[in-house]
């Protein structure tokens, strides 16, 4: 569990924002939306075959852009 405790005279804001990136860092959403429904393993596999070839095709267009 998260937990931020706001410090003396420390606007709500900030406080707020020092939560949002301790859930960020932890990585709670990105689990949550993992875990908002379920996926068969064989989907789970096409799923993470095609966000590495996105990766790759986004690695190699910003190679040839840097060329």
């Amino acid at each position: 569990m998260t937990e931020v405790i706001p410090r003396e005279g420390e606007p709500f804001q900030r406080t707020l924002k020092r939560f949002r990136r301790r859930v960020e860092q932890s990585g709670i959403l990105k689990e949550a939306r993992h875990r908002a429904y379920y996926l068969k393993p064989s989907e789970r596999k096409r799923v993470k075959r095609r966000a590495a070839a996105k990766r790759r095709r986004r690695a190699a267009s910003r190679a040839r852009k840097h060329q």
